[in-house]
């Protein structure tokens, strides 16, 4: 097998990331592996993630929603990853994307499972919620499919009122 030539240095790539939002915080994570000479610069209004994996070189350069404390913002590195905490400048102020754009990232990503809503007095972040919380109460009822007995197999049923009938007593 003939080895092509190398011409300058490997493409640097974007980080695959996760965050997500509290009260006082946001939490990056760069799902980056065996990662070495890690180097993350936290600015007021952005910060930056260099590593290197094997020959991988990343690089990413994020513009934030909003002010954080460079001073009180810190990183930890494990062999699975580089979690990095962001003290919000302004705590109690709901960061609904972590990018100053509204752009798709390709490479960022919500952690859904440290994902929390917690309680803001602030009726202009509370609109967000309010407009969740509408939408997923219009979606209820009359508009799910009877599921009756599904998990039991192929029950017969009469019609699809079944659960307007009597149940029978406990024993």
């Amino acid at each position: 097998m003939a080895h092509l030539p190398q011409h300058g240095p490997f493409p640097t790539l974007s980080a695959t990331a996760k965050w997500y939002d509290r009260r006082d915080f946001v939490f990056v994570e760069f799902c980056v592996e065996d990662s070495k000479d890690v180097h993350v610069q936290f600015d007021k209004s952005k910060f930056e993630f260099r590593c290197v994996s094997g020959k991988d070189k990343y690089n990413n350069e994020i513009e934030l929603f909003g002010e954080i404390d460079p001073k009180q913002s810190k990183h930890s590195r494990t062999d699975r990853s580089v979690q990095c905490c962001l003290r919000k400048a302004e705590a109690g102020k709901s960061w609904p994307r972590l990018t100053k754009e509204k752009a798709k990232f390709k490479w960022l990503s919500v952690d859904f499972n440290n994902w929390k809503d917690w309680e803001d007095d602030s009726d202009e972040d509370m609109s967000s919620f309010d407009n969740f919380s509408e939408m997923m109460n219009n979606m209820g009822g009359d508009d799910l499919p009877d599921l009756d007995g599904a998990e039991y197999g192929a029950e017969e049923h009469d019609s699809a009122d079944s659960d307007d009938e009597k149940m029978p007593d406990l024993e």
